[in-house]
């Protein structure tokens, strides 16, 4: 008997089954406000267990890219109940990811009054795109003071209310690939001398504050977070102590009680994979629901699950693909390949035009 397409209780929700769609930015929130095409787009999908969105920034200093949703203002919180309405008449349950982007950002992307911040004045190295003029190099943004880290969790657990009220069933904090949390995290980005930097109990400090924050806000069963283990996405490279760094994190967001850690490995896509330990110590240490993604298929997927090595299995580029990806995995069915190019351009060209089975 499959699990995968069985039903499986997470905290208080019941999904119809163990797949979830992976957090993928795609960049078609015409002035970051979520809109028809993006409601078109995620009902296709919500034959999922779990939906988990775009990275959707919860203030405007962490719009870092063009055209990504916020979920701040009374517009994007409109934008976002058309989702949330369209996901759930489909059968599934939706999170929505809040991704602050930190110093990975251009001021050419950010509205009036903005500003990059950072736990500390390091530019990343490579460029940003920007609608306004194309490729610019990363600016070195501001480090954050203790004022601002004070507002920028406060701004966390209101983004979390304001998801609550536009119908989500939850938040992923986005700690992994480069952004703002995952910045405190690492020593190539965090620099500072305060209670906020040096050892990993400083480091890991701001993420476990917004998670309690944000656990304060709306509740431990609406909120899972997503770590990048020995990823190396947006300059995070590696570093000697970073499986012990991540597994006092593993304890410290056990202990806090969230309903799931999302645990990402890139592997698939040329970076260093997340050793089988460290998987192992997250199964071990967090004992609440474990996601794993990365490099999926379906006969991969029900053998971890199977081996009882995670709870869920999160997939992205094929349900970027594939809307009815379940029926196609349940059934064996072939499966459409992705058009790198359309990944983030405008509209719905490889957005909502891949075909489903007809049958």
């Amino acid at each position: 008997m499959s699990i995968l397409y069985s039903n499986y209780a997470l905290g208080p929700l019941s999904l119809q089954n163990h797949l979830a769609m992976a957090p993928m930015t795609r960049n078609r929130a015409t002035d970051n406000i979520p809109n028809a095409l993006m409601a078109e787009y995620y009902a296709q999908r919500a034959s999922a267990g779990l939906i988990i969105t775009e990275g959707t920034s919860p203030s405007p200093n962490g719009l870092g890219y063009p055209r990504i949703p916020g979920i701040f203002s009374p517009a994007q919180l409109e934008g976002w109940k058309r989702v949330t309405g369209a996901v759930h008449a489909g059968g599934a349950k939706i999170f929505v990811q809040l991704m602050h982007c930190g110093r990975i950002a251009h001021p050419l992307n950010l509205p009036a009054g903005a500003r990059m911040l950072a736990p500390s004045a390091v530019a990343a190295a490579g460029e940003m795109y920007t609608d306004a003029g194309g490729l610019k190099p990363h600016p070195v943004p501001q480090a954050m003071t203790a004022a601002e880290i004070t507002s920028t969790i406060a701004e966390y657990a209101q983004a979390a209310k304001n998801a609550v009220t536009a119908g989500f069933d939850g938040i992923e904090l986005h700690s992994a690939n480069g952004y703002l949390l995952e910045q405190f995290i690492r020593p190539n980005t965090n620099r500072r001398t305060d209670a906020y930097g040096g050892p990993i109990e400083n480091r890991a400090r701001f993420v476990l504050e917004v998670a309690e924050a944000v656990t304060g806000a709306v509740g431990k069963d609406r909120v899972g977070i997503r770590l990048s283990p020995f990823g190396v996405f947006n300059d995070m490279p590696l570093y000697d102590t970073m499986e012990a760094d991540y597994t006092h994190l593993a304890q410290q967001l056990d202990a806090r009680g969230l309903v799931y850690v999302h645990l990402v490995d890139h592997s698939s896509m040329g970076a260093p994979p997340v050793p089988d330990a460290m998987k192992a110590a997250f199964r071990r240490l967090f004992k609440r629901t474990l996601i794993l993604s990365g490099g999926y298929d379906a006969p991969r997927a029900e053998s971890d699950l199977a081996a009882g090595k995670c709870d869920l299995i999160a997939v992205g580029r094929p349900f970027l693909a594939n809307p009815d990806l379940v029926k196609r995995w349940r059934t064996d069915a072939a499966v459409n390949a992705w058009d790198m190019s359309t990944f983030y351009t405008p509209g719905p060209k490889g957005y909502t035009d891949y075909p489903a089975l007809t049958k």
